[in-house]
């Protein structure tokens, strides 16, 4: 790990918020199920960004975030985990979790019924037993495998095991099943919510 990409806290105010925001739309521009929802470009990165600050901002303190960061300061990559014990949301905070997203569906209203529902299947699939929640893992496109991930999730997880708790976590991508697969995580089951759409997997990591 190059001594480049230390992790530190981050604050989850105005200006990480939107630095996470243009790292997600940048990390995650590619992936399919963000091409489903948004085939147009340029919705898309807007729709990316819009989504990743609602869903973390709406956790507040219930949240812990760490990011990595380049020499000039700039963003690399980032992981946001909901603290146990902290499920479900108020119904209010559950609101601005998903408002910015919806919002940004809503000139695209077969999107925007597709994206309910993914995140209707997301919440009922959701781990019951309490458990740290990794909301959001990534990373910049030019730092891809150079590490950054692990340096982003080991810390955490040891604290998992240090609690004796699971973690839990859904991904897009099948091929992230073998990724997260190196940290302990274990394929649970895989949500299909709209029939033409990609599908979503979710992984346990059992407690240690």
């Amino acid at each position: 790990m190059p001594d480049d990409f230390q992790p530190e806290p981050l604050t989850l105010d105005r200006n990480t918020l939107a630095e996470i925001g243009a790292v997600a739309s940048r990390g995650f521009y590619d992936d399919p199920f963000f091409q489903f929802l948004w085939p147009q470009p340029m919705l898309r990165a807007r729709g990316i960004g819009l989504f990743m600050r609602g869903a973390v901002g709406a956790l507040g303190e219930r949240a812990v975030a760490t990011g990595v960061r380049d020499k000039a300061g700039n963003l690399l990559g980032v992981s946001v985990w909901q603290k146990p014990g902290t499920r479900p949301l108020p119904v209010t905070d559950q609101i601005k979790q998903m408002g910015g997203g919806l919002r940004a569906l809503v000139v695209r209203p077969r999107g925007l019924i597709d994206g309910a529902r993914y995140l209707l299947a997301v919440e009922k699939a959701h781990l019951h037993d309490e458990h740290w929640y990794l909301l959001l893992l990534v990373t910049d496109p030019t730092v891809w495998r150079r590490g950054v991930g692990t340096a982003l999730l080991n810390p955490r997880l040891e604290v998992a095991d240090e609690d004796g708790l699971p973690c839990y976590l859904e991904t897009q991508k099948y091929d992230n099943i073998a990724y997260y697969r190196r940290f302990g995580f274990d394929l649970a089951d895989t949500l299909t919510p709209v029939s033409d759409g990609p599908p979503l997997y979710t992984m346990v990591r059992p407690a240690r």
